[in-house]
């Protein structure tokens, strides 16, 4: 794959960035269609835009010449709970590769260009929601030095 390029996006990537996400739920929905809405019924509530215009949060993009062929939506934040310790947190949001550009370290780059922002901000600790269909998530994670944390489980009451 030709030069791949990372930036923080822009109000005016919105367009492919929109575009991008609409892909992403749309590969998890026809996944796990039991348990995700369609990508329809999720662009009416949930726009990348937040991300752009939201102090605590940010977007990065990975692009070969204008085209966008990834992102990242990450946020940061001090993680309190009522058994443990504060922690300053940061959290993977969203991560989407278009097909064509997988497979070339696009997701890494894009991983590890959030964890040097993190750094900045002083976050002490990363976590990503992952769900069990998503393998492929999963093991780039894990190659990222992901470990589990918490497990949650689901049981469905017949």
């Amino acid at each position: 794959m030709k030069n791949v390029i990372t930036r923080v996006a822009h109000s005016n990537d919105l367009e492919q960035l929109n575009e991008l996400m609409f892909k992403l739920h749309d590969e998890h929905h026809l996944k796990c269609p039991d348990h995700f809405k369609t990508a329809q019924e999720i662009e009416q509530d949930k726009s990348i835009a937040r991300y752009i215009n939201a102090p605590d949060c940010f977007v990065l993009v990975a692009c070969v010449d204008s085209n966008i062929v990834g992102f990242i939506t990450a946020h940061f934040c001090e993680l309190i709970s009522s058994v443990s310790k504060p922690v300053q947190m940061g959290s993977v949001d969203e991560l989407y590769v278009t097909l064509k550009a997988r497979k070339f370290g696009v997701a890494t780059q894009l991983y590890r260009d959030v964890e040097k922002r993190f750094n900045e901000y002083g976050v002490k600790q990363v976590f990503v929601e992952v769900w069990d269909f998503n393998q492929a998530a999963l093991q780039l994670y894990q190659d990222l030095g992901f470990v589990h944390h918490i497990h949650w489980l689901r049981k469905p009451i017949i």
